[in-house]
């Protein structure tokens, strides 16, 4: 079981609301254009959300890169805690009661993890890909967001590769 410690969590808070906090177009141009200034954020989301497949339910090379990001940020966010501000760290239980991904759920996030790193090299929002799959991994062992996402985002995985190899 994969453990994220406080300073993981903090570390991937802390991602979240600098993507969000640079994204934000202020209210007025918001208003004016809400759907192109929403689909600005779609490649941080995406990301996000294979981030946190990478990290419940993967193993092999992917689940060993997204579980090693994990135990660095969660390092690095405890020295932050502690040497920063003084504070203190802790264990925090991963969200229990995910679904784990089938074998060809398994193949989806392969295939993800392809159009990923292709998408990161060619886009102009290469940056935002990489900081939502690191956003996703410090924050999809957490209790809440596992709770929240793991079961939507496995179940679509597992669909999506019953659907794809149902049809070959």
């Amino acid at each position: 079981m994969t453990v994220v410690t406080l300073g993981g969590v903090t570390v991937g808070i802390c991602i979240l609301l600098h993507a969000l906090v640079t994204w934000w177009p202020g209210r007025k141009a918001l208003m004016k254009d809400p759907a192109r200034h929403a689909a600005a954020l779609g490649p941080f989301l995406i990301s996000w959300a294979y981030g946190v497949l990478a990290i419940l339910g993967v193993g092999g090379l992917i689940g060993w890169a997204a579980r090693t990001a994990l135990w660095i940020s969660s390092w690095l966010g405890d020295v932050a805690l502690v040497w920063g501000v003084g504070g203190a760290t802790g264990q925090r239980a991963g969200g229990g009661g995910y679904l784990p991904l089938t074998q060809t759920g398994g193949a989806v996030v392969l295939i993800l993890t392809v159009v990923l790193v292709a998408m990161a090299k060619k886009s102009r929002y290469g940056s935002d890909i990489k900081r939502g799959a690191w956003c996703g991994v410090c924050l999809g062992t957490s209790a809440g967001v596992a709770g929240f996402a793991a079961a939507p985002l496995a179940i679509a995985a597992n669909w999506l590769g019953g659907a794809l190899y149902g049809v070959l």
